[in-house]
């Protein structure tokens, strides 16, 4: 395998400069931006749905504006192998360059975008469509940043500068929630629900020129000008990276490093979150102001196991991430309930909640709850646990004899379900009406909550245990960067290294909160989702470990 000479892996070994501190900084803030595009179509999906799917009722219309939230998740590997292919050809800078424009074009447009009411059915196909290439765009950008950065780092600080692209995810959701809470309280709910909401999306525009403009002054990556200078460049980087003994390696990165450091990232942040506000049910305002004061204090982390990564290497790191957070998930999240709803966790430990039915009634009622009423789930089982489900009441199962009627018990007093199947719907509604009443009667005897009490909310022991799994994240994610430059060589680094991330982040984390929701719907368990980011995490921590070399050492010149 040709190589290139050492003289240029010395280019890498000049000290600490202006020029290098430019390129984190131009490298970093571009990569915060691109993720503000990103995230404003998801933290404005509702607007989004009353704007551009109003052909569809109001639960169809805001399901496809998430449907088209999360194909920018699911392109993401597509634009890691279009823009990976063209960075190892052309270059890193012009390529990151080219994904900066389009995602900043991209979300530009859909601020000026008409909507269904001025064009029709053009309006969420053009909407989609621009979603689309911001995945595409978001796909390219992060390979590129890391690996621009990267090659101009000195031995021995690789994992410290390539750890402030890892903070940009952070930065750049900061900034959109910044941007329309500042528009909203400006305009008015009213205003902003109508108008107001195009803002964050033009000002895009004005992001998009300074990110140019900055990323204009920098000078191509040195290990790729003099790669190219010496003939050695690959001529097909996607057959090389992925068709070749390198795609062994490519493999082992998705899932003995980016797996893991996926679902650890998504379950710490993501569906930490959706846990505080949808099972313990506290206050959205309060869940999100605790979980944003985790993330404030924690986010420095990511720079300092960067850092700690160059000293003692990325491997240890990222894979005593995956091992403590696989082993702590379940005790940290039972925490979380006792301190954040006690009277939740105190009513499920003295009346547990348990549903006795025969499993084969028992359908998989995972439907968003606003369809569940255009849905025909009418055995006794399912009545008993849709009544549940839909309060977010934790229960256990319990097989029940085939054939017989399904009953809720609850500590002591057991109360019998009834079978809806073949009755009018009139009668239907009246016996389940009475049913749900004289289950929340004795929910409520029980002393499980409709909500989270304010006042009995330990908001300092939620706050530390929401910081500790935002470490995790980046124990996990502050390495991530450095590993994935290393693991391979200079000519075919950017496509090598952008498929296995955004499979692992677009993929195994992007669909953790579908995932683990599905699996708590299923069981009535609360704590059953989190088996999924565990088993990954453990995954990732097996053949990360066995497999996987460590790099912090290597030379990048290569």
């Amino acid at each position: 395998m040709a190589s290139v000479p050492r003289d240029v892996g010395a280019l890498g070994a000049t000290p600490l400069t202006q020029g290098h501190r430019r390129v984190i900084f131009a490298s970093s803030l571009g990569t915060v931006f691109e993720w503000y595009d990103f995230y404003l179509y998801g933290s404005l999906a509702v607007i989004i749905a009353k704007q551009f799917f109003t052909a569809l009722n109001p639960t169809s219309g805001f399901i496809f504006a998430l449907l088209a939230f999360a194909a920018g998740f699911a392109v993401r590997p597509f634009g890691a192998l279009v823009f990976g292919r063209l960075g190892d050809l052309i270059g890193r800078k012009y390529t990151f360059l080219v994904t900066i424009v389009i995602m900043g074009l991209s979300t530009f447009l859909v601020g000026i975008l008409p909507n269904y009411a001025s064009i029709g059915i053009a309006a969420p196909v053009i909407l989609i469509t621009l979603r689309l290439l911001q995945g595409l765009a978001l796909g390219g950008e992060y390979g590129g940043a890391a690996t621009y950065v990267a090659e101009h780092a000195p031995p021995g600080k690789r994992g410290l500068y390539t750890s402030f692209i890892q903070t940009t995810a952070t930065l750049g959701l900061f900034l959109s929630l910044l941007v329309i809470l500042g528009c909203r309280t400006w305009l008015g709910n009213a205003a902003f629900e109508d108008w107001g909401w195009r803002i964050p999306f033009l000002l895009s525009v004005l992001l998009l020129g300074i990110s140019v403009w900055i990323r204009l002054q920098l000078n191509e990556s040195p290990l790729f000008q003099q790669m190219k200078a010496q003939g050695l460049g690959s001529k097909a980087p996607i057959a090389e990276s992925f068709f070749s003994r390198n795609g062994k390696i490519v493999l082992l990165a998705l899932l003995g490093a980016t797996a893991g450091q996926a679902v650890v990232w998504y379950a710490g942040q993501f569906y930490a979150l959706f846990f505080l506000t949808q099972t313990l049910k506290i206050d959205a305002t309060t869940a999100n102001l605790l979980m944003a004061g985790a993330l404030a204090l924690a986010t420095p982390f990511f720079v300092v196991f960067g850092w700690a990564s160059d000293k003692i290497g990325r491997k240890p790191i990222i894979m005593a991430g995956c091992l403590i957070a696989a082993l702590t998930y379940l005790p940290i999240f039972k925490a979380l309930t006792h301190y954040g709803n006690p009277a939740l966790a105190r009513a499920s430990a003295v009346s547990p909640i348990t549903v006795v039915a025969d499993p084969k009634q028992c359908a998989f009622q995972f439907v968003p709850g606003e369809l569940k009423s255009h849905v025909a789930f009418r055995s006794s089982c399912d009545i008993a646990k849709g009544s549940l489900a839909s309060k977010n009441i934790p229960y256990i199962n319990e097989a029940a004899a085939p054939g017989s009627l399904a009953s809720v018990r609850i500590g002591a007093q057991t109360l019998a379900s009834f079978d809806g199947t073949g009755l009018a719907n009139d009668q239907y509604n009246e016996r389940h009406s009475a049913f749900t009443q004289a289950l929340a009667g004795a929910v409520m005897a029980a002393g499980y909550p409709d909500k989270a009490d304010p006042a009995q909310i330990n908001h300092a022991m939620v706050f530390v245990l929401l910081t500790i799994l935002v470490i995790y994240v980046t124990m996990v994610y502050g390495p991530i960067a450095a590993w994935l430059v290393e693991l391979f060589p200079t000519r075919i680094r950017y496509t090598s290294m952008s498929l296995p991330y955004h499979i692992g982040n677009g993929w195994f984390g992007g669909f953790l909160p579908t995932t683990a929701f599905a699996l708590v719907a299923a069981t009535g368990n609360i704590y059953q989702g989190l088996w999924y980011p565990i088993v990954i995490a453990l995954l990732t921590f097996v053949i990360g470990s066995l497999f996987l070399r460590e790099t912090k050492d290597v030379d990048i010149a290569r």
